[in-house]
């Protein structure tokens, strides 16, 4: 159903406090625990990521996508799914969308250390960063590897405190992400022209992410010539809380943080670890209604290993989790499947999540004797 046909709830999203959280705050907990549960999403404040060095980033990443396509598609690595350097528009798609392509541009990095091991198992969902080639090229990099790392860092700090919230020990979340998957992703959602502005056309379909959680620190809106657009009537990001009896869909919130405060939003894994105790935040991010208006963000994924296992905590393990979230599955083929049903995989990638020797015999009984 489209957003724009809908009446948008008037929900004040929770802001927690991140220095009162690390301080073990019960306001701050309760908060925490109860919109993550009802929205799935949060708003956060004292994350010490520093305003100048994300505008720094914005700007170089705006002079990057401005470069000419041929400029830019050495970068585009559909061998390792895009999931390192440059993924061009209209190349990703949502798992339930009416089969629109997200109208956006996008540049993968990894700002965490790779474990090796991991690389020869997973070769393309922990590829080595890739890092363009132009005159922003050293601002580009330190500049998104800083604000990566530093994203990283909180929701760390956040899965610590979601422990805490759910009456858990302090790292039973964290201890399934060390040496996961994490990516960081750069987006520019692409201007409408005239004859799409009011159209069905989505900077980003509806969708829940599968990852353990996001963090976003929020973008901006531009026109082509560079100067700064104030968003008006329905643009940015909105979310889906969860379903009642009232609300049956859920109702629908404008997500977009206050400024100076990023966004962490629940993931498919975490929502599967509370046996739906959290809740996967659906979301999309709406274009306004006005042509030549472009909008740069970034989002930071955090994993679970992939050789963690994704079944309801023994604390959440119910009888209807059970039936929810079964058959349990390693994360690593979580995503895989994920990255295919996306359009990022190709589809042959799903054989190799069961026994792949089943021709073993059919190739020896086909070589002939003497060869």
């Amino acid at each position: 159903m489209s957003i724009l046909n809908d009446d948008l709830s008037s929900i004040d999203i929770p802001i927690v406090d991140l220095e009162l959280l690390q301080k073990g705050d019960q306001a701050q907990l309760e908060a925490l625990a109860h919109s993550l549960s009802h929205l799935g999403l949060v708003h956060i404040k004292n994350h010490l990521i520093e305003q100048e060095t994300l505008d720094q980033f914005y700007d170089s990443f705006d002079r990057f996508c401005r470069q000419p396509t041929e400029d830019k598609q050495p970068l585009s690595l559909d061998e390792i799914w895009f999931q390192r350097g440059w993924t061009p528009p209209d190349t990703e798609r949502a798992v339930i969308a009416g089969g629109q392509p997200d109208f956006k541009e996008c540049y993968f990095i990894a700002p965490e250390p790779i474990d090796a091991a991991l690389r020869a198992e997973y070769p393309q969902i922990f590829a080595e960063n890739v890092w363009p080639r132009f005159q922003e090229e050293a601002l580009f990099k330190e500049s998104y590897l800083q604000v990566g790392h530093r994203l990283h860092e909180i929701g760390i700090e956040l899965l610590g405190g979601i422990s805490r919230a759910l009456g858990l020990a302090e790292h039973t979340f964290a201890q399934f992400v060390s040496g996961g998957a994490h990516v960081t992703r750069a987006l520019h959602y692409l201007p409408l022209d005239e004859s799409q502005v009011g159209s069905e056309i989505r900077w980003g379909e509806e969708h829940t992410d599968f990852n353990l959680l996001t963090l976003l620190p929020g973008g901006r809106f531009y026109y082509d010539d560079g100067a700064p657009y104030t968003p008006k009537g329905i643009s940015g990001l909105y979310l889906r809380a969860r379903a009642d009896r009232e609300h049956p869909q859920g109702r629908r919130i404008r997500g977009s943080a206050p400024r100076g405060c990023i966004i962490a939003q629940v993931g498919q894994q975490l929502e599967i670890l509370t046996g739906g105790k959290l809740l996967a935040t659906p979301h999309e991010v709406l274009p306004p209604h006005e042509a030549g208006v472009h909008r740069t963000s970034m989002a930071h994924f955090i994993h679970a290993h992939p050789h963690q296992i994704l079944t309801p905590l023994a604390q959440f393990k119910s009888v209807e989790a059970t039936r929810a979230y079964s058959p349990p599955v390693l994360a690593g083929n979580y995503s895989l499947k994920t990255l295919v049903d996306i359009g990022l995989a190709p589809s042959e990638e799903l054989n190799k999540l069961g026994y792949r020797h089943y021709r073993r015999l059919e190739e020896q009984r086909a070589v002939k004797q003497g060869d």
